[in-house]
């Protein structure tokens, strides 16, 4: 019977290899966290043309900003607020933050050939992207010269004092020709992709964007018109321009709106919205980000009016959705609020939601916490990531009934299969502030990734598809109202979820171990074998303490404790099973290459690691977002680039310091999560500066 079981537990692992590999055994049968009923309701509801509407009326164009903006409120600040006003939201706010401090703004930049023709070669008025933040004001004429890319091997730096510069750099990388070659500005026809857009300009700037901080100026051209004048320069041909700049330094302070959608129970907890409708103040994109912040007033939009009409049931926790300045605001708003932080189950953060997929190549992609911060929040999203992109594509399986079983389309969308992909951690955005070590609160983030306009000035509301910011919003209404509403008997299917998904997970990492270990060649046997052997184990761990997060949403519930207790032990066996196989694989693979089995003993290094159990301390929570860092002993910069060089994340294992691991497993997990082997000397050298700092014992 025995035998039986472990060849069943074998199957079952090697059947669930990949996300998308559950659709191959039953794709007739793709199911919901909620209720069918909850989810057409929800489905309906939501409309992809009211957020593209808010992306239109947000920045349906990228406009120079009007003074009073900056005396009094930000645009965009006023619309979210006044949508919530229309929406019946009593409680929203427009919280500010911080000193007015001052910010670059272009008035006025003009660009013009006077010889040997006349011709307007830039203007502000036309795209703000082609005058460079930081510019300076200037009333000029000049000669041109072609610099190329900007290398000393290109130019005669005693050639470019009093002339324009024209490269295919970016104005940042050649300002050291305005200030230390005495150049009187600079033209740019840099682009990410010239071959793909040839009209995309970049957001650039120079100098920095306070006072003084730079000098001269810089204007930048699409590729389609700078390759014409780099091959006019490059016959030789002299050409004269007249710049025009007129800019100003405009004082504004950090604008944050704000809104909660309360529950029926003020101490059940959180679940918090976060989307940047501000990344600088120049640089409006319709994708990156008033896309994932008109989703954000759609979903409040949503859930608002279905809690109030009763169609959805007013869950026991709060929903609260916030608009922020990209981790400028972000930072300080928690900051600000320890109270609500301290109740807060998890943020789920919208950055670049709205692209039509096709058009971009992209994948609307959930970027999950790290094991620094297990959350069910990961698996919670993917049941919907998963039910939406399964659920809107051809199936040839299903082929002669309906081309959908669920079609999730805007009347104005396109009809396009949803492009979806469930990946691991990245960071750099908002839901990274939520996930610091300070902070504590696990983050997601909902993005599409490729976005071939990404920072540049075709980040267009043209780019965008009402179907794909209908089903963002689907996905995210759904997790969210999931979480807030979860009572005992949703938080057992959340931990069923969580705990399915886990083995698919151990199945993956067991399957790249066997990969891993396959490749090994005799002098780094032993090495490879102990690393691989960590993925299980460090996996093992991370869906252990992922599984118990469910407990929160019912504590003290004797049933939910018992599932998560047996779930425990399933996995228990599951992974106790693959590194019975892995040590059978290694011992087949010592003999084929002639070197001993490897020995498991811990070495002295490892038993030192094992006695290393690092918990925080009070010191991290009470410095703030990132302010334990200041606490830290100082490095130089070799000690820091060393520490860069043998640790994956050293923010990863700050996370992994909380009295649940000691230093070998945090090794282990990091390992299993980045690419870059860790150094178990460096980590315990790590942590032992933690310690130093006080911020952890």
């Amino acid at each position: 019977m025995k035998n039986i079981r472990n060849f069943l537990l074998i199957i079952a692992l090697s059947a669930v290899s990949g996300t998308m590999a559950m659709a191959q055994f039953t794709p007739h049968y793709q199911w919901t966290l909620l209720d069918q009923r909850s989810m057409d309701y929800i489905i309906g509801e939501s409309s992809g043309e009211t957020a593209l509407a808010h992306v239109i009326e947000m920045g349906g164009y990228t406009r120079d900003r009007f003074s009073d903006e900056y005396a009094t409120v930000l645009w965009e600040s006023k619309y979210v607020m006044d949508k919530l006003k229309e929406y019946g939201i009593q409680n929203a706010q427009l919280e500010r933050f911080g000193e007015m401090l001052p910010t670059w703004d272009g008035i006025r930049g003009e660009l013009w050939e006077v010889s040997p023709g006349l011709k307007k070669l830039a203007d502000y008025d036309d795209q703000v992207a082609m005058l460079v933040s930081g510019s300076q004001n200037a009333d000029v004429e000049a000669e041109l010269i072609w610099i190329g890319n900007g290398r000393t091997n290109e130019y005669d730096p005693a050639a470019v004092a009093g002339k324009i510069v024209v490269t295919y750099a970016s104005p940042g990388q050649v300002q050291n020709l305005i200030t230390q070659h005495k150049a009187l500005g600079i033209i740019s026809f840099v682009s990410p992709r010239p071959l793909k857009d040839p009209i995309q300009m970049p957001y650039s700037s120079i100098g920095g964007r306070r006072a003084g901080e730079a000098s001269g100026f810089a204007f930048q051209m699409p590729p389609r018109e700078g390759y014409l004048l780099r091959d006019r320069l490059m016959r030789g041909e002299k050409i004269r321009v007249h710049a025009l700049v007129e800019a100003t330094m405009e004082n504004v302070d950090l604008q944050v709106p704000t809104c909660v959608i309360e529950g029926t129970d003020p101490n059940a907890g959180e679940v918090i919205f976060s989307a940047h409708i501000f990344e600088g103040l120049v640089k409006q994109g319709a994708n990156d980000n008033y896309s994932g912040s008109a989703a954000l007033l759609e979903m409040a939009r949503m859930l608002n009016t279905m809690f109030n009409d009763g169609r959805l049931e007013r869950p026991a926790r709060s929903i609260r959705f916030i608009w922020i300045p990209e981790f400028s605001g972000t930072g300080p708003w928690v900051n600000a609020h320890p109270e609500i932080i301290e109740k807060t189950l998890c943020n789920i953060n919208l950055d670049m939601v709205g692209i039509l997929l096709s058009q971009s190549q992209s994948f609307f992609n959930l970027e999950r916490t790290t094991f620094g911060n297990p959350h069910y929040i990961n698996d919670v999203m993917e049941n919907y990531y998963r039910y939406v992109g399964e659920t809107n594509r051809n199936s040839l399986v299903l082929s002669g009934g309906s081309d959908y079983l669920n079609r999730i389309v805007a009347p104005s969308g396109s009809d396009e299969p949803f492009y979806y992909a469930i990946e691991s951690h990245y960071g750099a955005s908002d839901h990274e502030v939520f996930n610091d070590w300070a902070i504590g609160v696990p983050g997601i983030m909902m993005i599409t990734w490729p976005d071939l306009y990404y920072h540049t000035s075709q980040d267009l509301a043209n780019k965008l598809d009402p179907t794909q910011l209908k089903r963002c919003c689907v996905i995210g209404a759904a997790g969210a109202y999931t979480i807030a509403s979860a009572d005992p008997e949703m938080a057992r299917k959340i931990a069923g979820e969580t705990a399915a998904n886990a083995i698919r997970r151990l199945g993956h990492q067991q399957a790249r171990a066997l990969d891993e270990l396959s490749k090994a060649n005799a002098e780094q046997f032993a090495n490879i074998y102990k690393k691989v052997r960590g993925y299980v184990e460090g996996t093992l761990l991370n869906e252990i303490e992922t599984i118990e997060t469910t407990l929160e949403l019912a504590p003290g519930n004797a049933e939910l404790k018992a599932t998560v207790a047996q779930h425990h032990t399933q996995l228990g066996k599951i992974a106790e099973a693959q590194l019975a196989m892995l040590d059978q694989e290694m011992k087949i693979s010592a003999a084929r290459l002639g070197v001993p089995v490897v020995n498991l003993k811990p070495t002295s290094v490892e038993k030192q690691a094992i006695a290393m159990v690092p918990n925080v301390t009070n010191k991290v929570k009470e410095a703030g977002y990132g302010g334990y860092r200041k606490l830290m002993p100082q490095m130089t910069r070799e000690q820091m680039m060393l520490s860069y060089r043998q640790i994956a994340s050293t923010t990863e294992v700050e996370r992994l310091c909380n009295g649940k691991h000691n230093a070998l497993q945090i090794k282990q997990m990091l390992d299993t999560q980045f690419a870059r082997e860790s150094s178990l000397e460096a980590i315990m050298e790590y942590i032992g500066l933690l310690k130093e700092a006080g911020l952890v014992k």
